[in-house]
């Protein structure tokens, strides 16, 4: 039986966020994923880039299941076995590999609640090193705005499936990284009114 899912935004998005990520990040890099989902972006990123050691996470079971089952399919020999991490705790479980060259996050920070984010900071300042790279994509806003009414009616629809959800302003999230010494770089605007936001630790 493949327990393999399937993401559609992952198949359009995954090219766009690798040609950052490969702008940002060392040829030879350990990478710790944060909330992998399906797993798909993990199997396209490893094998695109075979110097990245990538380490995959959910703290769901059917989610590791599936990464799981991408890894194997894909004969990921450079993806590592997906970790049971909340990052709402104060260890995630991963903390024997650190410090990691880079964290990456797709695709969580608006459908979690706020303390997400903060435990995101708390653990991406505890695990990186000294000028590691933090990556975060999703939708966001700007300045308290929406960047596009295709992201007001996605916060709708998020915050109507659970009021602690939906898209944060980018200079909220860019206080809560700095107050743990994670400075935003960059702002990279993606397809479909989406940004990349890439932060180094201090």
């Amino acid at each position: 039986m493949d327990q393999r899912s399937f993401s559609p935004s992952t198949a359009r998005n995954r090219g766009p966020i690798l040609n950052v990520l490969q702008r940002v990040l060392p040829a030879e890099a350990k990478v710790l994923e944060v909330a992998s989902g399906t797993g798909e972006h993990a199997a396209f990123f490893a094998r695109a880039m075979p110097g990245w050691s990538w380490r995959p996470s959910d703290p769901d079971a059917d989610a590791r299941a599936s990464i799981a089952a991408w890894i194997e399919t894909e004969g990921a020999a450079n993806v590592l076995a997906p970790a049971a991490i909340d990052v709402c705790a104060e260890e995630w479980g991963v903390e024997q590999d650190a410090p990691f060259d880079a964290l990456v996050c797709i695709n969580m920070i608006h459908i979690s609640p706020w303390q997400a984010t903060l435990g995101l900071m708390a653990g991406a300042a505890r695990l990186l090193r000294v000028g590691g790279v933090l990556f975060t994509y999703g939708a966001y806003k700007r300045g308290g705005a929406h960047t596009a009414p295709s992201n007001e009616t996605f916060d709708a629809w998020l915050k109507q499936r659970d009021a602690r959800f939906g898209v944060r302003d980018v200079e909220e999230v860019e206080r809560a990284a700095r107050a743990r010494g994670l400075l935003l770089q960059e702002v990279v605007e993606m397809p479909a009114n989406n940004l990349s936001l890439v932060f180094l630790r201090n």
